[in-house]
């Protein structure tokens, strides 16, 4: 815990699901936690109160439109009054229901209102939220930045078209994000999971399906948990990854190679 402890993530949509399993690792781990949601208030600010109580840290929630990317910069802001330092940043929080009509469906029904929303959530959030952190993380004399992905840009999910090019896109942004940040000492990483069992995937139609192929397909013969995705975030923001960067670390149980 000493490498870690004092050190302050940021991370995008950590109420629930993968988020709240990435923030609360961090916060076992002694580092404080600004986090964002999306419209739920009363949870976001129980869940402050519960990483502060159980693990010593400081954690805040503040409100985010991840498709508003201009709301970026006065984040920042309002987390610089907080805390003194930024070290980590996680690029997490993702939409879906109505904003991705258009963009979740089968080829021929995807509409360009619903992928342009999937883009801005997924990657113009990275490079936006990324270039804020960056600023303060060079000052602190480096950091780690990692941004989360799908297997569904690299085998085929009915009705996965949308997300999963722009998970190919945020993978290749943040290569590029790995060699231009290099030079403050800013590491940037990609985790891209498998399917893991989240409100997020139960609000696919095809949910029942798509968690029996899982299983089916996996080595380890079971769904992803939130949990597998956070230990690997955590590693890649720990010194022992200090000369991983530009990666994209696969997390999918086995699924893709079956």
């Amino acid at each position: 815990m000493s490498q870690m402890k004092g050190k302050t993530l940021v991370i995008t949509g950590a109420t629930k699901g993968i988020g709240e399993a990435i923030a609360t690792k961090f916060a076992s781990q002694g580092v404080n936690i600004a986090f964002t949601y999306n419209s739920n208030a009363e949870i976001a600010n129980k869940l402050a109160q519960k990483w502060e109580k159980e693990y010593g840290i400081k954690a805040k929630a503040y409100p985010l439109n991840i498709l508003e990317p201009d709301e970026f910069k006065p984040l920042f802001e309002a987390i610089d009054a907080d805390f003194d330092r930024v070290d980590f940043f996680v690029s997490n929080a993702m939409i879906y229901g109505r904003a991705v009509v258009g963009g979740y469906g089968k080829f021929m029904r995807l509409k360009p209102k619903g992928l342009n929303n999937i883009y801005t959530a997924t990657v113009n959030a990275f490079v936006v939220g990324s270039q804020e952190a960056a600023k303060r993380m060079e000052k602190t004399g480096g950091g780690s930045i990692v941004t989360m992905s799908s297997t569904g840009n690299l085998i085929y999910i009915d009705n996965y078209a949308g997300h999963g090019t722009n998970k190919a896109a945020v993978e290749a942004m943040s290569r590029y994000a790995a060699v231009e940040l290099g030079e403050m000492n800013i590491r940037v990483n990609a985790v891209s999971g498998g399917p893991i069992d989240t409100d997020a995937l139960k609000a696919f139609v095809n949910y029942e399906e798509v968690k029996a192929e899982t299983i089916k397909r996996s080595a380890l013969n079971r769904m992803g948990q939130p949990e597998d995705i956070a230990g690997t975030v955590y590693f890649l923001c720990t010194e022992e990854a200090s000369w991983i960067t530009g990666q994209t670390i696969v997390v999918d149980g086995g699924t893709t190679f079956r």
